[in-house]
């Protein structure tokens, strides 16, 4: 008897209806993505192993993991190299990356399988309905968001994942003592995340009023590189939770 799970229609995103009352603006759009054959049986065969489906319940970090470690919640972690290299080099701590994307989510789950990683976790779901939902206050050791989507057009500003409410759930989400960590290429972004991160009363920065350099847990990816060559700016914004 075969019991692998089916292959999954080309189209199908694995997040569930959001719940009742939800209104939030989401700073994404659905798409009909490529995704590589790779990525495909990727989610088709290792979802069950390192996924977790969105329910609205309160995660237990400790069993989720099968040990207690510090987590740290990446909210969109793009095709995962970052995420994947920092917790090759962090084994000490758990990392529960947040994506909506098919090929991105099959992307992470391809490297946490060649890696051999077992301190990563994936929720393929919006990240407002996670935190709401799954995450419970003063658990979460660090934030990471990187490179998130700067909806450069300025009609379009509101579906910045950084805003004033999102900041202020991450900040009841973390431990005192906590840190939020931010970085984008775009630097009208890179203001607004300062202005938003600085108005947070129960945050302060780590930098006398300004940005931080990159931290050497940080990788710096392709793209990144790429930019810095042609003369791009990338700055970087770490906060944390007062005591």
């Amino acid at each position: 008897m075969n019991n692998d799970p089916a292959p999954l229609p080309p189209d199908y995103v694995r997040t569930a209806t959001a719940p009742s009352g939800t209104t939030h603006i989401r700073s994404f759009v659905h798409r009909r993505a490529h995704i590589t054959p790779s990525q495909r049986e990727a989610l088709d065969r290792l979802m069950p192993l390192w996924s977790i489906p969105f329910q609205a319940r309160v995660l237990d970090f400790e069993q989720v993991f099968g040990r207690r470690a510090p987590t740290i919640l990446e909210i969109g972690f793009g095709m995962g190299e970052t995420t994947e290299k920092i917790a090759l080099a962090r084994p000490e701590d758990n990392f529960l990356g947040v994506e909506v994307f098919n090929a991105g989510v099959g992307a992470m789950l391809k490297r946490i399988d060649d890696s051999g990683l077992s301190n990563v976790r994936v929720v393929q779901h919006d990240a407002v309905e996670v935190l709401r939902h799954m995450i419970a206050p003063d658990s979460l050791a660090g934030v990471h968001i990187y490179f998130p989507d700067p909806w450069p057009k300025k009609r379009h500003h509101k579906r910045r994942l950084v805003q004033p409410p999102l900041i202020e759930l991450l900040a009841s989400r973390m431990i005192p003592g906590g840190y939020i960590h931010l970085a984008t290429d775009w630097e009208n972004y890179a203001g607004q995340m300062l202005e938003v991160l600085s108005g947070e009363k129960s945050l302060e920065n780590t930098v006398d009023g300004g940005y931080a350099p990159r931290p050497e847990f940080r990788p710096q990816t392709k793209f990144e590189s790429r930019g810095l060559r042609l003369g791009h700016g990338v700055w970087d914004l770490i906060f944390k939770r007062k005591a």
